[in-house]
């Protein structure tokens, strides 16, 4: 099997996997890092949601040999002690019920507002669209982005 050296959360990774391994399980299974969640394992919920080099990625059905030199941030990295301004808003709203989708979700709207700090709210509807929230928390997610662009 190939070996892989991958940026994660900033730090230099070595895996050993196949290449053709998607991104979500070489996190959870050789880097034990769980946050990124399987949903659907067909890129269309959102709850693999992470970051290469910056942009929302769905880790379900990437590939690890096309990550590069990219560097790849899950929501365990977004930040060293969960202040994150949306993860201050996620819970100033209260948005997590079940909870299962929310990192993928925190990380689709980190990807926003990095690019666009003060979208309109057409336009978090837009970028969220794409998450699947089983509780439907769909209204307090939206809020919880538009606070969150006003702490940043």
């Amino acid at each position: 099997m190939p070996k892989y050296n991958i940026q994660v959360n900033g730090k230099n990774q070595e895996v050993d996997v196949a290449e053709d391994t998607p991104l979500l399980w070489v996190l959870r299974d050789s880097l034990h890092l769980v946050g990124t969640k399987y949903g659907c394992g067909i890129a269309q919920c959102g709850a693999c949601t992470v970051h290469l080099d910056g942009a929302a990625v769905r880790s379900c059905m990437f590939p690890v040999s096309a990550i590069g030199t990219g560097k790849i941030t899950t929501i365990e990295g977004l930040s060293e002690k969960g202040d994150h301004p949306l993860q201050v808003a996620w819970n100033e709203v209260d948005v997590p019920q079940c909870g299962y989708c929310q990192s993928g979700q925190i990380m689709t709207a980190a990807a926003l507002l990095a690019e666009n700090p003060k979208p309109t709210m057409n336009q978090i509807v837009d970028t969220m669209h794409g998450n699947i929230c089983r509780c439907g928390a769909y209204h307090r997610i939206r809020e919880a982005v538009k606070l969150a662009s006003t702490k940043i």
